[in-house]
């Protein structure tokens, strides 16, 4: 257990490591479009920058626990954040399209295993009695990451090239390897654990996992832009998914030394519900950052930078609840009732955003619902976490931490999979279900197209070009209109998702005094 300078020296590296990895999951999103100009890329193809880093990510994050183990937890941190900072060099490099994607899949690879073993060395960082404040600073990163990945990357787009939201990276990366190795050391288990002879390495579990959860990812990522099902190509993987996903369960449960050892959901009735509440907190977190910013640059004309800086305030909200949370856990408040009190504020901030959508909106009608968001998420992260992991012992917690981060990447890609198809095919229907009340025969309409009309002649339009372009700008009134519904459904329809899964709490059962001690054994 590491003590004053050294034990924040700790934290100060790994939370910059989860921060880092978890940045770069939303960083590159504002900058495709420039990336498709100087790669001379398709949105289609472009579209391969984000997926490859998602996928890499969900297949590393279960393997860490065992990674750890076998190389020794500082060496596998050391070069991840290593292989990470070199990728992120490299990606900023990359002269052609294809070379990105193959060095953001290496960058996943570095990335997925910061943020899993970051976790296991606070856990070990920190006394039993402030583990909560061990775990709040991990949240912070978990949290503010994805949030801030727009406002970092908006500023960057707008006053600089696009390589640059990789070259960041690069001397944060040098700082956390050398406080890495001078620092950070493996708790005796790891020490003295002997690594499997490559024989005895459980390879089909492997090759299972990444075979079921890789094309899962790929699907999710890919499906709009391949017209879902409708494509043999995703159809493919949707079947390669299922293949590799069931053989792994079973894989798993009865191979002698798993990979990823999924019987520990067995030991723990509230790791179950915990997974399954992760993977709800990444729907929410990752669905909200992901249609926020499409609607105030499409349909309000914000910037990118603007759009960042406007969800910076919610993130730090985060930031600030996550101590606190920490504090009230370990003075004995129950989970119980705080993940129930996170799932409500996020449904208050869902409703109170939907209503303030509309043609007219700025800056401030967002702020506060925004912050309201960072608090109800804070509620629901920490105690997901020290919920799903008290109790469980040496390598059970390990492989308990990595499930429940993958699920969580899982719900987000879910999240952002889901909302990106609603929005497409929502926005059509209700484009017809508004025609109606367009019509020659009425007579607003008509006064509307009469007064486009006369506004165009008075720039110099001749009458019927002046007409034809009346008609151009009703139909952008109407699909402004469409665009401000569908929008507004969306966020409401993430605060139905979140109350329907509020039963789950019932489930959770009371952990005795002490049990989070055991959380020290993690990994």
């Amino acid at each position: 257990m590491e003590t004053g300078f050294t034990k924040w020296i700790i934290v100060v590296t790994v939370v910059l490591c989860v921060l880092l990895e978890l940045i770069d999951t939303s960083i590159v999103n504002v900058a495709l479009t420039q990336m498709m100009g100087n790669l001379s890329a398709t949105q289609q193809e472009v579209s391969w920058v984000v997926a490859s880093y998602g996928i890499a990510n969900v297949i590393v994050i279960p393997m860490t626990g065992f990674l750890a183990e076998q190389f020794g937890r500082k060496n596998y941190f050391f070069f991840s954040v290593i292989l990470f900072t070199l990728a992120s060099m490299a990606c900023g490099q990359s002269t052609n399209l294809w070379e990105l994607v193959a060095f953001r899949f290496i960058q996943g690879v570095g990335g997925g295993a910061l943020m899993a073993t970051s976790q296991a060395i606070l856990i070990d960082t920190f006394p039993p009695k402030q583990l909560p404040l061990g775990q709040a600073l991990f949240g912070m990163g978990v949290i503010i990451g994805p949030t801030i990945g727009p406002t970092l990357g908006g500023y960057i787009v707008d006053n600089y090239d696009w390589p640059w939201i990789f070259y960041v990276n690069v001397p944060v990366g040098i700082m956390a390897a050398l406080f890495t190795w001078l620092f950070i050391r493996d708790p005796e288990r790891i020490k003295n654990a002997i690594p499997r002879p490559l024989r005895e390495i459980d390879w089909a579990g492997i090759g299972l996992l990444i075979l079921g959860v890789g094309s899962l990812q790929l699907v999710l990522e890919q499906g709009e832009t391949e017209d879902w099902f409708d494509s043999t190509y995703i159809l493919f993987f949707t079947a390669m998914s299922a293949i590799g996903i069931i053989g792994f369960i079973w894989r798993e449960l009865t191979a002698d030394k798993p990979i990823v050892d999924l019987r520990v959901l067995g030991k723990s009735r509230n790791l179950a519900v915990g997974a399954f509440l992760s993977f709800v907190l990444g729907f929410g977190l990752f669905a909200s950052v992901f249609v926020f910013p499409i609607f105030t640059q499409r349909i309000l004309g914000f910037t990118a930078a603007q759009t960042g800086y406007l969800l910076l305030p919610g993130a730090l909200a985060s930031g600030f609840m996550m101590p606190v949370i920490g504090k009230a856990l370990q003075a004995g408040v129950p989970q119980k009732i705080m993940i129930p009190l996170g799932f409500t504020i996020f449904f208050f901030f869902t409703f109170w955003i939907a209503s303030r959508i509309s043609p007219t909106a700025g800056e401030s009608d967002f702020f506060w619902p925004l912050i309201v968001r960072g608090v109800g998420l804070g509620l629901i992260f920490l105690p997901i976490t020290t919920m799903s992991l008290a109790g469980l012992q040496g390598k059970d917690a390990g492989q308990a931490a990595g499930l429940t981060g993958m699920i969580r990447q899982l719900g987000g890609s879910f999240g952002v999979a889901i909302v990106g198809t609603y929005l497409e095919r929502s926005i059509a229907a209700n484009r017809v279900a508004l025609l109606p009340n367009i019509s020659l025969y009425n007579s607003e309409t008509v006064q509307r197209i009469q007064a486009f009309t006369q506004s165009f002649m008075s720039k110099g339009f001749p009458l019927e070009q002046a007409r034809q372009q009346a008609y151009a700008a009703l139909e952008g009134v109407l699909m402004k209109q469409v665009s401000i519904i569908t929008y507004a459904q969306v966020f409401s329809g993430l605060g139905f998702f979140f109350i329907a899964c509020l039963p789950l709490v019932l489930l959770i059962k009371r952990n005795k005094p002490g049990a989070a001690i055991d959380l020290n054994a993690a990994h």
